[in-house]
């Protein structure tokens, strides 16, 4: 079975690297060469980190909403985060919390800057999703469901603002542009992540629209920064996403939840691209990616190594995508996240080897 996975892989992304030279790929003005990426890349040492949001927040609008922005607890994981070696974190902005409240969100974007300096890490910032539930609204947002999965997330922007392109892409075009020229020139930000999974939840092609888009706009700001959005879904369906962010990212990201064999294939057939590499989620235990097996596989290549999860807590990521648990229970193996809410390792063990990896 392994083999088989192993040989689709490597035959898909073939075909993808045939359609990448395609006129429908073809990168918009402004992408930064190989050369001026692996210049930006070499001035890092190995990195790793989490994609972060605190244990109080349930989604993007609670983590970055005036009324539930909680500097104290940010400062306090970040805390535990630099304890661990952890050196960036990629963190999810909300263009809901923007519309209601533009000079806010900057304001509180600027504290999380000055948090994380403090404690050492360079965040990366994701635009847009198109993951978990299609509705949102600014306000109060609900509680978790017991035992769900990221039963709080929701994509953004909304599923029922997308059909009105003309009225939806200009707001979204001031959110990132005004977001970039805040932020683009800020030397503790790491890195600017556009788009994150475009095509899921059925959007498929659909998507591709706004990513280009979101690219277009951002490179008419031209930030310092690289600009990146990570392949997720290797399919010859997801083809042409997978190679218009290929072709158009100054940096590659991707998404890899395999076991290190599989994902150690990806690493090589990327690697051919001559860019820095960014794993930007990794890590389901129950499917056989932990911080054991892969991260020494991504510091050997050298690939920036992002897990998902790091406290646990209303997010409830310690629970499988497929695998509820209603009645509160734990699960026999948290899916993801490395602590508890005070801050003790789920693992020692794991604990021990991010440290050392990160030495």
């Amino acid at each position: 079975m392994k083999n088989n996975l192993k040989i689709s892989l490597l035959s898909v992304l073939t075909l993808l690297f045939l359609f990448a030279g395609s006129a429908q790929a073809q990168p918009l003005p402004g992408r930064w060469s190989a050369e001026k990426a692996n210049n930006w890349y070499k001035q890092y040492p190995w990195l790793s980190g989490c994609d972060y949001i605190p244990a109080n927040a349930i989604n993007q609008i609670e983590m970055w909403s005036k009324d539930t922005y909680d500097h104290a607890t940010i400062d306090k994981e970040l805390g535990w985060a630099q304890q661990l070696g952890f050196k960036t974190m990629r963190v999810f902005l909300s263009s809901v919390v923007y519309a209601n409240d533009a000079k806010g969100l900057k304001k509180r974007m600027d504290d999380f800057l000055t948090i994380c300096d403090s404690h050492g890490i360079k965040p990366l910032f994701v635009f847009f999703d198109d993951c978990w539930n299609a509705s949102s609204a600014y306000g109060k947002q609900p509680d978790p469901k017991v035992g769900v999965h990221n039963s709080g997330w929701v994509q953004d922007p909304s599923k029922a603002l997308r059909a009105d392109t003309a009225k939806l892409y200009p707001q979204l075009e001031r959110y990132v542009k005004d977001i970039l020229k805040t932020f683009g020139n800020d030397k503790r930000v790491l890195l600017w992540d556009l788009y994150n999974e475009p095509g899921n939840n059925k959007y498929d092609l659909s998507s591709l629209p706004l990513l280009r888009n979101v690219f277009k706009w951002a490179r008419e700001v031209n930030p310092s920064q690289p600009l990146t959005a990570g392949i997720w879904h290797i399919s010859d369906s997801y083809k042409p996403l997978n190679a218009f962010q290929l072709e158009n990212s100054d940096v590659i990201s991707y998404h890899n939840y395999s076991e290190p064999a599989d994902h150690e294939a990806e690493v090589k057939y990327l690697s051919m691209l001559n860019r820095p590499l960014v794993c930007t989620e990794y890590m389901a235990r129950t499917k056989g990616s932990y911080f054991m097996n892969v991260m020494p596989m991504l510091k050997k290549h050298n690939v920036v190594a992002i897990n998902w999860g790091f406290v646990t807590g209303k997010t409830n990521t310690r629970y499988a995508w497929s695998d509820p648990h209603p009645d509160g229970s734990e699960p026999v193996q948290w899916f993801h996240d490395v602590l508890y809410p005070d801050g003790t390792p789920y693992s020692h063990d794991e604990v021990s080897v991010i440290k050392n990896m990160n030495k």
